[in-house]
């Protein structure tokens, strides 16, 4: 899985990277319902760009009127530098606000398994390559345990298999996830960043704009 920086060069040079599988450590998120008004405050959202916006993922959950600190794994040592979140039900729910998965990736979130996921949040978690695969809520409660004990053990979310595999030797777990069809087919083939693809094609974008009678260079 690449870097934001990455990304960033892949945006500039070609094709979206393929997101195929990521590996790294989970952070537990536990509750149902956790909406993006909770992932990150309207308040954040007067800014030009997406860069800072990391800092204020959780922020109320994480810090009280005071900002000082609450009980929120965000703010747990044994989970910075994690990227995989590990979610229950309806992740992501109320507004399309775009910046939810934003912040999450700029905190370091590459990936997310949960239960369900609201679908707006899903797609615009697509549209920064963060794939989000779905569980029984049997196999993600067995997974946000695994991961309070083991918080430097590490998680794949092997997203073209549709698997994710925690623990090592006789005690490895392998759970089947569901992906869905079109989120597999843009990750897998490094279809999902769509601005990517135009830089990538730009010739034949500019030879369709070219031929349309309503095009001009005037």
């Amino acid at each position: 899985m690449s870097t934001e920086n990455e990304r960033d060069a892949n945006r500039e040079d070609g094709p979206a990277e393929i997101v195929d599988r990521v590996s790294g450590t989970g952070i537990p998120i536990r509750g149902n319902d956790i909406d993006t008004d909770q992932i990150i405050p309207a308040r954040f959202m007067k800014v030009v760009t997406f860069d800072g916006l990391g800092e204020f993922a959780f922020f109320d959950q994480r810090f009280d009127g005071e900002d000082n600190e609450k009980d929120h794994p965000f703010n747990e040592e044994q989970y910075q530098g994690a990227n995989v979140m590990v979610v229950n039900a309806n992740f992501g729910c109320g507004s399309s606000r775009e910046h939810a998965p934003q912040a999450l990736q700029r905190w370091g979130i590459d990936a997310i398994v949960g239960e369900s996921f609201a679908s707006i949040f899903a797609g615009n978690c697509l549209a920064l390559g963060i794939p989000t695969v779905t569980a029984s809520p049997e196999e993600i409660g067995a997974l946000q345990a695994f991961v309070e004990e083991n918080p430097d053990a590490e998680i794949t979310v092997d997203v073209e298999r549709e698997l994710v595999v925690y623990g090592s030797g006789d005690e490895e777990t392998a759970v089947n996830v569901d992906v869905a069809d079109a989120q597999h087919k843009a990750l897998v083939e490094g279809v999902w960043d769509t601005t990517a693809l135009m830089k990538a094609n730009e010739d034949a974008v500019r030879e369709t704009a070219d031929s349309l009678p309503y095009m001009s260079d005037d």
